[in-house]
């Protein structure tokens, strides 16, 4: 991923948050010398250390899980806040007019080698530990064991778990960084005032940068 300076984002526990709050992720695998995505949401676990490990299930017809035989290289991006940045935002365009527009988001890369588990007690734990994990803020939170055992076996056999085991992370922030206080002050002021959640959220993160004095 192509990353200036001012928007490299390293911190491991930063980039780690935002994988447990954007979960659903874009898995790029190469199929017969093809690249291939897949979405699918994959939960963080820090175990083993010091990588930790993406884990998640596909469909057991999706091909991925065959041609991953005994582990291939494949590329996990997390896609977080991202809004469209209007000029019209910068004390700069009031200034010198001298502004063009652009977009804003925060994402991270993870590679690692892709293994398989064809193990219904693997993935039964799987879907437990997502199902707890995405249900958790719910007043009357579902559980897995709330289904018919019948129905969840079937539903268990039709999937097969897959493990990503990181060998390096990088993030990208790119949030208004390059830009005077003054155009970041109105960025985060335009975007609040849109309304919407995502707006919103971006908001917080051009607000929250702070740059090297």
């Amino acid at each position: 991923m192509y990353r200036v300076a001012a928007f490299r984002e390293d911190r491991i526990e930063v980039m780690r948050q935002l994988m447990r709050s954007h979960p659903l992720a874009t898995l790029v695998t190469a199929i017969d010398g093809q690249p291939e995505a897949n979405h699918l949401p994959l939960l963080f676990d820090d175990d083993p250390a010091p990588q930790g490990r993406l884990i998640g299930h596909v469909a057991r017809a999706n091909p991925l899980w065959r041609n991953a035989g005994e582990g291939i290289d494949a590329l996990a991006i997390f896609q977080g806040p991202q809004a469209y940045i209007t000029p019209s935002w910068y004390a700069t365009k009031r200034e010198t007019g001298a502004v063009v527009p652009t977009w804003n988001y925060a994402v991270v890369h993870v590679r690692g080698r892709l293994v398989v588990h064809d193990d219904r007690g693997w993935v039964h734990q799987l879907v437990t530990r997502l199902t707890d994990t995405q249900e958790a803020p719910r007043p009357a939170p579902w559980a897995v064991g709330d289904a018919p055992p019948d129905y969840l076996e079937r539903m268990l056999q039709a999937i097969v778990g897959i493990e990503l085991r990181v060998e390096s992370m990088e993030g990208k922030w790119k949030v208004s960084q390059n830009r005077p206080q003054a155009d970041r002050a109105g960025v985060a002021a335009g975007l609040s005032a849109a309304g919407d959640d995502a707006s919103r959220a971006m908001a917080a993160l051009v607000a929250a940068v702070k740059l090297p004095v």
